[in-house]
């Protein structure tokens, strides 16, 4: 989740695809100009450890735009496949 978060930040889109899991992945990642990511916090896991074949990630992002605070709230679920792991889809909240 982390790893994913900077990659918004930086706009790393072959990163974002690459951690995308097939079944969900969009061909392109969409990239707000004006977003300036202010910090990650992690709320809640499950699963997700070294035997876990799922997890789920409850995040807030905060970013700002135009001066303005924003925060994203969102439950995320990953699938672990070959021992990587990759973004399912997720809730926002």
């Amino acid at each position: 989740m982390r790893s994913r978060y900077s990659a918004f930040v930086i706009c790393d889109q072959a990163y974002l695809l690459a951690t995308w899991h097939e079944e969900t992945r969009p061909s392109k990642v969409r990239f707000n100009d004006k977003h300036r990511w202010l910090g990650l916090r992690i709320r809640a896991t499950e699963g997700g450890g070294e035997d876990d074949v799922s997890g789920v990630v409850e995040y807030v992002a905060r970013y700002k735009v135009d001066g303005k605070g924003h925060r994203l709230h969102e439950v995320s679920r990953f699938l672990k496949s070959e021992d990587r792991w990759y973004y399912r889809d997720g809730e926002h909240l």
